[in-house]
């Protein structure tokens, strides 16, 4: 999850103007994304299980991942700790910041 509050609140601006459902619905239009984004679940679950593992959390990731998409936050905190090309919806997040996040008003706090 992004905890700098700057960038949660940035996030949050886009949660409201609809972006989650937009890009639910081309998830379920767009095969390749929907490739692209399942794969990302993978690779949380094998990022995360490399950690430790959660038994608890078998088979889940987060932010809705691999058929909906529920938080900007997690996606975008997914994309930013896994690096780009990784989570494309999360790289879309991050994109949708720029020019801001290209500044890194958060960097003191990260």
């Amino acid at each position: 999850y992004a905890t700098c509050p700057r960038l949660a609140g940035a996030i949050g601006t886009l949660e409201a103007s609809g972006l989650m459902r937009t890009m639910e619905q081309r998830l379920a239009t767009d095969p390749e994304l929907a490739g692209k984004y399942a794969a990302a679940h993978e690779q949380y679950l094998a990022d995360r299980f490399a950690i430790d593992e959660v038994t608890e959390l078998a088979g889940i990731s987060a932010g809705g991942m691999p058929n909906r998409v529920k938080c900007l936050h997690v996606l975008a905190a997914h994309s930013l700790a896994s690096g780009p090309g990784v989570n494309p919806l999360g790289d879309e997040v991050l994109a949708g910041l720029a020019p801001w996040w290209i500044s890194n008003p958060c960097g003191d706090q990260l």
